[in-house]
């Protein structure tokens, strides 16, 4: 997936996309900035690595941490919604997950959620089950799958 037609389809639409990011820190707004132009589309980043940071710049309710925990399909559903509500964006992103290393019986090393939020849409959320092949490659992935997710809603006319 070339990043470039990404912006692309975005510009050509008249889409804004905001990014909310825990494990990736900033690579899937990295990726998008790291072109040319990509003002024109791209209007935040949302880094939110700790819980309290996804509650205070995304909304993410603490009973929803509680239950779930950070890496959840229901907190990566509150960070997409809240990147939409706290921004100019039309169209977010949201990645939570564990790059690694660690991670439990419950909730495996590369497990990484995913939300997407296009305005006046629900939001969709899915999980990927990446294994453990180091921390970078985790990351790399999740950041793909993202931008990859975020093309996709732009190619149904998002």
């Amino acid at each position: 997936m070339n990043v470039t037609d990404l912006l692309d389809r975005a510009k050509a639409q008249g889409v804004m996309i905001a990014t909310a990011e825990s494990c990736t820190g900033g690579m899937v707004a990295a990726a998008l900035t790291d072109i040319p132009g990509s003002s024109a589309v791209v209007d935040r980043g949302f880094v939110t690595y700790t819980n309290e940071a996804k509650q205070d710049m995304l909304g993410v309710r603490a009973e929803t941490l509680n239950a779930h925990g950070a890496v959840s399909e229901q907190v990566a559903r509150e960070m997409a919604d809240g990147a939409l509500r706290n921004s100019l964006a039309q169209l977010a992103v949201s990645i939570t997950g564990i790059a690694g290393p660690g991670g439990s019986e419950f909730k495996p090393e590369g497990r990484v959620c995913f939300g997407l939020a296009v305005k006046g849409q629900p939001t969709h959320v899915d999980t990927v089950e990446f294994g453990a092949p180091g921390r970078d490659a985790v990351r790399r992935a999740a950041r793909d799958h993202a931008l990859t997710l975020l093309y996709t809603a732009l190619s149904a006319g998002a």
